[in-house]
Order: structure tokens, then C-alpha cells, then sequence
């Protein structure tokens, strides 16, 4: 059975869907994909489709842990944007992008009041925010923290090709990847596929098979409600 999550307009707490519900404007919180994760069965597919803005951090956080607990079941489809906290749930499992849509990945905003203490130590709270969030972007790319962290830094806003080249999507929708397959001379020869050639030439290297690269930063952000800066973030 194939499930669909559609991740729309802006990203809150269950407790405040109500609100956006109720005018009519377009939202998505934790509880709606828990619901589809909770009807899935063994073999089941879940198609995802973001168009988001982002919101707020720890909702994109839960979304994106909800996924990946499911990624080898879930493939990601950014039809429209996926910014800020959107972005994060993107990096969860298989994800295409379509060529006409935007990427943006940013650094945590927050509003804060007091002296220079609760000032200095809300920063600290924001530089937290910012390592934990930015692992999930190395580990879907394979970039360091410094690399991550400076992206975000910068406000980066991407194409499918730009991100296609930093390794946060896997492919762009619509195009054809297949390589041109070569005549052979006999029906029982074929020639090693360009996977297979790489993972050959890695083991060469290596001497002693892949090596796992990936890396698992994730920190828990219980009650942050940090709202991700930006254009309707």
C-alpha cells in the first residue's frame, strides 16, 4: 500500500493546527505524519511532497526523525520550497526535487528580552540549535559540520542542480538519469554497471571494503520553539 504525507504551508505544534485550520491556510504538524506512520504495515510506500516555508525547529526536528525511523520505505518529493525546518525534513530519506523549485537552509531565529546575560546565553542556546540542526544535512550529504554550519550561516537558497551538487537531494524530477547502455556481442556479457565499478574501485583503495561515513549528531530540542528566521518562516 503507498501512503502520502503532504508537507504545505508553515510547520507547527500539533496544539497550534487548529488555529491555521480554522482560516483556512494551509499547515503541517507532527501529529499528521504520526498518523500515517502509524497506519503503515511491512512493504507499505510513503510518498512525501514538501511546498514549506519552515517554521519552527523542533517540529521540523520530529518530523524529520518520524522519516527517517521509515527511510527505506520513504521517498521525498520538494515540488514547490522546502526552507528552513522544511529543508531539514527533506534530508530524511530518498529525495528528488523538481527544477523549478527552491531550496534554503539558514541559521535558528528567536526573539529574546533581559540583560546582557540572557542575551549572551540565548546566542549560546541559537549556536546549539545550529549544530544539532546542521547534522542532518551532513549526514544526508556527507559535508562537515564547518562546511554546514557556513551554509547556514549564509542564508543559502539553492536550485535542484545547486542542491543536487551539494549532495541534499538525490535527484532532479523529471530527468532521465539512465546511461546510454552499450551494443554487446553476446547475450550472456554484459559490462559492470558504474555503481559497481565505484564500490570496486573503493575497496581498492580502501584494502578492506567501504568504510561507513555517515555521521549521527541529532540532539534532542524539547520545548526551544525556536521559529526559523526568514520569508514566512
Amino acid at each position: 500500500m503507498k501512503h502520502r504525507i503532504n508537507i504545505r504551508g508553515v510547520m507547527v505544534p500539533n496544539d497550534y493546527k487548529w488555529y491555521y485550520d480554522f482560516f483556512g491556510e494551509d499547515c503541517t504538524c507532527p501529529k499528521d505524519v504520526q498518523q500515517v506512520m502509524d497506519a503503515f504495515q511491512d512493504g507499505d510506500e510513503i510518498e512525501v511532497y514538501i511546498n514549506s516555508p519552515g517554521g519552527v525547529i523542533d517540529v521540523g526536528s520530529e518530523i524529520y526523525t518520524l522519516l527517517k525511523g521509515r527511510k527505506d520505505n520513504v521517498r521525498i518529493y520538494i515540488t514547490g520550497e522546502a526552507c528552513s525546518a522544511a529543508s531539514v525534513a527533506a534530508m530524511a530519506a530518498y529525495c528528488e526535487m523538481s527544477p523549478t523549485a527552491l531550496m534554503m537552509v539558514h541559521c535558528v531565529s528567536t526573539y529574546t528580552e533581559g540583560n546582557h546575560s540572557d542575551l549572551e546565553h540565548t546566542a549560546e542556546v541559537l549556536r546549539t540549535a545550529d549544530r544539532a540542526l546542521c547534522s542532518a544535512y551532513m549526514d544526508k550529504s556527507g559535508m562537515t559540520e564547518e562546511e554546514a554550519l557556513e551554509m547556514m550561516e549564509r542564508t543559502t537558497w539553492l536550485t535542484a542542480e545547486q542542491a543536487l551538487e551539494r549532495g541534499l537531494v538525490d535527484a532532479v524530477m523529471f530527468r532521465d538519469g539512465k546511461e546510454a547502455t552499450p551494443l554487446m556481442a553476446g547475450p550472456l556479457f554484459s559490462l559492470p554497471t558504474k555503481e559497481q565499478m565505484e564500490k570496486a574501485g573503493r575497496a581498492m583503495k580502501e584494502g578492506a571494503g567501504e568504510q561507513d561515513t555517515s555521521r549521527m549528531a541529532h540532539a534532542r530540542l524539547d520545548f526551544l520553539k525556536l521559529k526559523a528566521k526568514g520569508e514566512g518562516a
